[in-house]
């Protein structure tokens, strides 16, 4: 680490010294998603310092993003997300490095397309992508943090193969993607517990969201929680013949 680096992380080093922010600079860590989500997901990764981040959205910009997506603005209509928010994290912290795949991911190609890395996170507004980066999770064996929003609310937790409950285990439904309600501010929220999670998981500072879904309630202004436990016989991380 340089002197300017220890400039820009300084605060961050009172936390977790030196050692920790290295370990961030090491990190590789792929971002399913370039929208609401993985608008405050990537940019509190980039200016935390994490060395690579792999950023994966096959849209483009629309006007009915900019409320939430703000990585984008009103010049990026009709631009690939993650050209977009390649350009504006660079311009944050020129230190780390972005790399940017414009496809969608599919059962086809999800092994190819998600390369080797420390963490993903699941930045994401539909179930079946999620399921499928669930399996891959599980599979790779790389720990998964997932987050989703509507409204006023959100959810959080962090799955850790072989310790916590999977994906499958939780939601083990996948329902019909559709336009839903969004305050610009929820995605936000529940962005930074994920990214706040992520850095904890790299420094092992903390205590995470393991076996545990973490809810916020904006109408309320309030947090919530519940315990999770092991689907018996889940196909996805179950120790039987099932699983996949």
């Amino acid at each position: 680490m340089d002197n300017a680096e220890r400039e820009k992380y300084s605060r961050q080093i009172l936390l977790f010294g030196e050692e920790g922010q290295e370990k961030l600079k090491a990190a590789k860590v792929f971002v399913a998603g370039a929208g609401g989500l993985g608008s405050p997901v990537s940019t509190y990764l980039a200016i935390a310092g994490i060395g690579k981040i792999i950023l994966a959205d096959f849209d483009t910009v629309d006007p009915t993003n900019l409320n939430r997506q703000f990585l984008h603005h009103e010049k990026d209509i009709g631009r690939a997300k993650v050209e977009s928010a390649k350009e504006k994290l660079l311009s944050m912290n020129p230190l780390i490095e972005v790399e940017t795949i414009k496809e969608m991911i599919t059962e086809s190609n999800i092994d190819s397309l998600v390369p080797e890395c420390d963490l993903i996170i699941d930045a994401l507004d539909n179930m079946e992508t999620r399921h499928m980066l669930n399996r891959l999770s599980i599979k790779r064996n790389i720990p998964l943090i997932h987050g989703a929003v509507t409204g006023f609310d959100g959810q959080v937790t962090t799955i850790i193969p072989g310790k916590t409950p999977c994906f499958y285990c939780i939601f083990p439904r996948i329902s019909k993607k559709e336009v839903f309600p969004i305050l610009g501010a929820t995605p936000g929220i529940i962005g930074s517990i994920q990214v706040s999670e992520a850095v904890k998981f790299l420094t092992g500072k903390g205590k995470l969201l393991e076996g545990r879904l973490l809810f916020w309630n904006g109408l309320s202004g309030s947090f919530s929680e519940i315990s999770l436990a092991k689907l018996n016989n889940c196909p996805v991380c179950g120790k039987d013949d099932k699983k996949v």
